[in-house]
């Protein structure tokens, strides 16, 4: 296999970007006379040593394959090039939070950082092995144990999950209350809702990834309508059936259609006092910085089935307004990953579509092997997970 450096494209902007280059800034100040074409070629020379000694400084680094791993791999690359968490780990901001509680469990966050940091700063190109890290996700989750293939949405969930109780800013979680906040309007008992839930969960993790979601049940007998506020790391879309292409927005607005709770499923209406026959509807209450959402591909009964349905999702202003239970909230979306599955559930296989947080650009990463890909290829019927940034926390 010919090595990266010759796939990887180098392009001139108009104007050295300064910050990406703090170098190139003395280099200016001091060479005032330099002419612009001359000025170029020395850029583009920087620019491509750059690349061939430190394009894994890029992050561009592929993950070895353990066997059967490309599931773990994928997800990953996803998290790998999720900027604030990058940042988090690069920066060393997680050993605060680890230092802050006592503790004995973090080595699945300390393993989590260390790989991300190697995936950020390695001077060689070579693939890195993610094996200590497996170990401890292993302890974390022992279904994760072996070499089988395993879901990705279901080991992106774990992995939050793990790092998530490492790096939590609670350390004594206060005694479960049970407080009254039926008398509050929606907007301020959600509010209520969500510091109950941080007064236990706490933690970069929630910071960058959890929204809360609410789920409003209303009686057809009496008319009550009663709300749930409930937080999500991520949200699992039916696909919605159609001919040839379904969009994101009908999976969206499958998800959150009214659904009818009758027969076994009628609970009961709190001002009624007996079971009734209920609506029920999903609307975002607080959207998240990181929103994760999970296409339905496989049959939850058994994962013998997959639907390989074309999702048309948008790659930039993917506008959740409509979803939204207040109305002036920012909800416009960018995506930046696509864990991908492609095969059937017998023989199937997981790779990454990346944007670089530093480049804008899009990578494939299949384990070990990392290739710069068009844009326009990041659509297709393999999409699994997708992972949209609030376009105002956005800095592409």
């Amino acid at each position: 296999m010919p090595s990266m450096r010759q796939s990887y494209t180098v392009t001139v902007p108009e104007e050295p970007p300064a910050a990406a280059f703090p170098f190139l800034k003395q280099e200016m100040r001091r060479k005032g006379s330099m002419s612009g074409s001359m000025l170029v070629s020395t850029f583009v020379g920087l620019l491509i040593n750059q690349a061939k000694n430190s394009k894994s400084a890029q992050g561009l680094v592929g993950l070895k394959n353990l066997g059967n791993t490309c599931f773990m791999n994928s997800i990953l690359q996803c998290l790998s090039n999720t900027h604030s968490l990058r940042d988090y780990c690069l920066h060393n901001s997680h050993r605060r939070d680890l230092n802050n509680n006592s503790r004995t469990n973090t080595a699945l966050m300390e393993e989590f950082a260390k790989l991300l940091q190697t995936m950020w700063t390695s001077s060689s190109s070579e693939a890195v092995s993610p094996s200590e890290f497996k170990t401890q996700i292993q302890r974390y989750a022992p279904r994760f144990v072996g070499y089988n293939q395993q879901d990705a949405q279901e080991f992106l969930r774990f992995l939050l999950d793990g790092l998530h109780n490492e790096v939590n800013r609670v350390t004594v979680r206060p005694r479960g209350s049970v407080e009254d906040f039926d008398h509050l309007q929606d907007e301020e008992k959600g509010k209520k809702m969500w510091n109950k839930y941080l007064e236990r969960e706490d933690s970069k993790i929630v910071d960058v990834f959890v929204g809360q979601l609410k789920s409003s049940l209303t009686c057809s007998h009496c008319g009550f309508c009663s709300t749930v506020f409930d937080p999500f790391w991520d949200l699992s879309l039916p696909i919605a059936k159609g001919y040839g292409e379904v969009s994101l927005m009908d999976c969206m607005r499958l998800f959150t259609k009214e659904d009818v709770l009758d027969g076994d499923e009628k609970p009961t209406c709190y001002r009624c006092k007996a079971r009734r026959r209920c609506t029920k509807k999903f609307t975002i209450q607080k959207f998240p910085k990181i929103l994760v959402l999970h296409l339905k591909r496989f049959s939850e009964a058994r994962r013998t089935s997959k639907l390989s349905t074309y999702v048309n999702f948008p790659m930039k202003d993917l506008d959740l307004r409509e979803f939204a239970s207040e109305n002036s909230i920012n909800a416009v979306y960018n995506l930046y990953a696509v864990s991908n599955h492609s095969g059937t559930t017998m023989g199937g296989h997981y790779t990454a579509f990346c944007r670089n947080p530093n480049s804008g650009e899009w990578y494939t990463f299949n384990d070990s092997r990392v290739t710069p890909m068009s844009s326009s290829q990041v659509r297709s019927s393999d999409a699994y997970v997708l992972f949209y940034e609030l376009a105002s926390s956005s800095r592409m």
